[in-house]
């Protein structure tokens, strides 16, 4: 297993959409367990392929305190979603962002396993809101993507003179 690079926005790949998993393979279960090293090391709740520049449908997430608890969700398909709720999010593609997201609820999904067999899921508070947010992922969407104009070009200027300071650091 190995730590993988987290892409930062703006990078324009975070944008792509990721295609289907057609079979689990031993790199794909690889990929797997580096993801999860990766979203613990960060450390963050969930992590999808498409912010470690692999462009397939795959999430790891554990919410739980001790860590112990990796959900492993392969193509993943919304079935349901009920209710709304407005919750704090961050990413780890966006950095020290926190903002307001109104997400669904309660949700049911399908999904393959690391093993490649079929299960749904239904899930509600902090699980349903990570499994949207990171199935926004696949599709190219993150979650500064639901805020007003002025919001994300705040988040812009305070990223870029993030970055202008760590390279003055590094420098």
């Amino acid at each position: 297993m190995a730590i993988l690079n987290i892409l930062k926005y703006p990078d324009p790949r975070l944008y792509t959409n990721a295609s289907e998993v057609k079979n689990i393979t031993s790199e794909i279960k690889t990929l797997i367990s580096s993801m999860a090293e990766t979203m613990y090391d960060a450390p963050g709740v969930g992590l999808a392929a498409t912010q470690v520049n692999i462009h397939q449908k795959i999430i790891v997430i554990d919410i739980s305190e001790d860590k112990n608890n990796l959900l492993v969700l392969i193509n993943p398909l919304l079935l349901e979603s009920k209710g709304e709720m407005i919750n704090q999010e961050g990413c780890l593609s966006v950095p020290e962002v926190f903002e307001k997201v109104k997400r669904a609820d309660w949700i049911k999904i399908s999904a393959l396993n690391e093993n490649g067999e079929k299960f749904e899921l239904e899930a509600k508070g902090l699980l349903a809101v990570c499994i949207q947010h990171e199935m926004d992922h696949l599709e190219g969407i993150l979650f500064i993507d639901y805020l007003s104009k002025l919001k994300r070009s705040m988040i812009v200027k305070k990223l870029s003179k993030q970055k202008k300071e760590l390279e003055r650091i590094v420098v």
